[in-house]
């Protein structure tokens, strides 16, 4: 299988790609609008893997084209670029194509974080509103810090939430996060349940920051 991150440059692609690459056997792919600072970040990503005896290969290209060339693209951009960027791709998409968003929209004030809930009730919904009607999307990911994913030091022993309408894509994403080391995936329903998931993302933050506690998430027992 092959693994786009579009927007894989940042802190949370950086993560993902990581652990996707140390812990599976997928190929992944590094994705920005700018293919040049992609491939840095792959040569990057690749050779801290190789600092740890893990040899594997991965390559950067403009958005489109990792997109293009994926299994399943993960969104790992700011709710404020999603439909940009899925407009960006739409027409490398298709019905084969599992589209994942782990973006939340938050705001910030004087008391902390919050969810800030776009027009379309989350931002999941704003990509399926955005993406091809066939291309299937799921939620996933939301409430994993992209630190301690990219701290390979680090063990995991957390939860992610699914919620989704195509019960195929879901068992894709399903089976592809329980491949990282300590991460269980959770169907929690339809895409119409992706507010609640999402609102956890703000809430987890300020548990972090008003407690002892650094780079929280979430096992159900």
């Amino acid at each position: 299988m092959r693994i786009a991150l579009c927007g894989g440059t940042g802190d949370i692609g950086a993560g993902l790609a990581l652990r996707f690459a140390r812990d599976t056997d997928h190929e992944v792919l590094i994705g920005s609008r700018d293919p040049e600072r992609a491939r840095t970040k792959a040569d990057e990503y690749g050779a801290e893997l190789s600092n740890r005896g893990v040899e594997t290969t991965i390559k950067g290209f403009e958005n489109a084209m990792a997109a293009d060339r994926a299994d399943v693209v993960v969104l790992a951009v700011p709710p404020y670029h999603i439909r940009d960027t899925v407009e960006s791709i739409a027409d490398r998409l298709d019905p084969s194509t599992t589209l994942v968003s782990p973006a939340v929209g938050m705001e910030r004030d004087e008391a902390g974080l919050h969810y800030n809930r776009p027009s379309a009730g989350s931002v999941t919904a704003m990509v399926a509103e955005t993406a091809p009607d066939d291309v299937p999307v799921v939620g996933a990911f939301h409430s994993l810090s992209a630190g301690k994913l990219a701290d390979l030091e680090r063990d995991l022993e957390e939860d992610t939430l699914l919620v989704g309408d195509d019960e195929d894509a879901l068992d894709v994403v399903r089976q592809l996060a329980g491949e990282i080391e300590g991460l269980r995936a959770l169907s929690v329903g339809p895409l119409a349940n992706a507010p609640e998931v999402e609102s956890l993302t703000p809430l987890l933050i300020n548990l972090a920051t008003h407690t002892d506690l650094h780079d929280v998430g979430v096992r159900f027992e």
